[in-house]
């Protein structure tokens, strides 16, 4: 039987100051429910520039609690306004020294459900991030949500199948994964690793990327974000490679069920001769 969504996501450009980019932001959540939309998500600390391209103590001043810093308290106002569920990745301070990629799940009615902190953290050219934020510690958590069960992956995440794995395996129908990546070696994967990920796990996904040149480096965010299916199909046109784009579009989670009967591959995998996967 279908389970018709109506999901939305942002690529954007960085306006240059938190207040605008959050105020653009709102404006973005607020035509994607005039649309009908019920869920929507945002890119990697969708508030900020992405200041990981250059490694400045200087940066920390973008960090704030979660959930009682004053970007996610906005954003509960905003679930509470437009009756969607929100995905708002931030730059999370948890106290002194302590430091996250995170995304908050908000739910419809305002409620922050819980956090997800990005696990994989890189440090090469253009991705200094752990100058800045520790590796994840919240594990992989699934949400409960107004529209089914929603998980999040984030940015080089993607590139670890485990994490995608255990998401399905904790129930995720959908999962958002906010990133800020440029035009370079990996931009041919952009378009295969998320698919694929939504093949080998049975649900949909949000793949989310910035777009633009920003103040603190040279990084080409290429956009390109789009919704996948469980199937490995792009639900609708992939969006702009260089302008800013709020794409909605209607998932039928019903899929998920349908796609893993069919196909079987959680009926068929073999964890008792996988202990080899996580040793050091």
């Amino acid at each position: 039987m279908a389970n018709v969504v109506r999901a939305a996501l942002v690529q954007a450009t960085w306006t240059g100051d938190t207040e605008s980019m959050v105020a653009k932001h709102e404006e973005h959540a607020r035509e994607a429910a005039r649309r009908g939309a019920r869920i929507i998500g945002f890119q990697e600390v969708f508030n900020s520039p992405y200041f990981c391209q250059v490694q400045d103590p200087e940066h920390y001043r973008w960090a704030e609690p979660v959930p009682d810093g004053p970007t996610v308290r906005r954003m509960r106002a905003l679930a509470r306004e437009t009756g969607m569920v929100i995905v708002v990745p931030v730059f999370e301070v948890e106290q002194a020294g302590f430091y996250y990629n995170t995304a908050a799940v908000i739910d419809a009615d305002g409620t922050v459900l819980g956090t997800y902190r990005k696990h994989h953290i890189p440090q090469v050219k253009g991705f200094w991030e752990k100058f800045y934020f520790r590796p994840g510690n919240a594990g992989w958590p699934v949400f409960d949500t107004a529209v089914g069960k929603v998980g999040v992956y984030i940015c080089y995440d993607r590139h670890f199948p485990e994490g995608w794995r255990q998401l399905g395996l904790n129930g995720a129908q959908l999962v958002y994964n906010p990133s800020a990546t440029h035009r370079g070696l990996s931009a041919h994967l952009w378009k295969l690793e998320q698919p694929a990920a939504a093949v080998a796990n049975a649900y949909f996904v949000a793949a989310i990327n910035r777009v633009g040149q920003e103040e603190y480096g040279d990084n080409d965010f290429y956009g390109t974000s789009y919704f996948v299916d469980p199937r490995g199909q792009f639900v609708g046109d992939v969006a702009s490679d260089s302008t800013e784009e709020l794409v909605v579009r209607d998932l039928d989670l019903g899929l998920v069920d349908e796609v893993r009967r069919q196909w079987a591959f959680y009926r068929d995998r073999r964890p008792d001769a996988y202990e080899g996967l996580v040793r050091p």
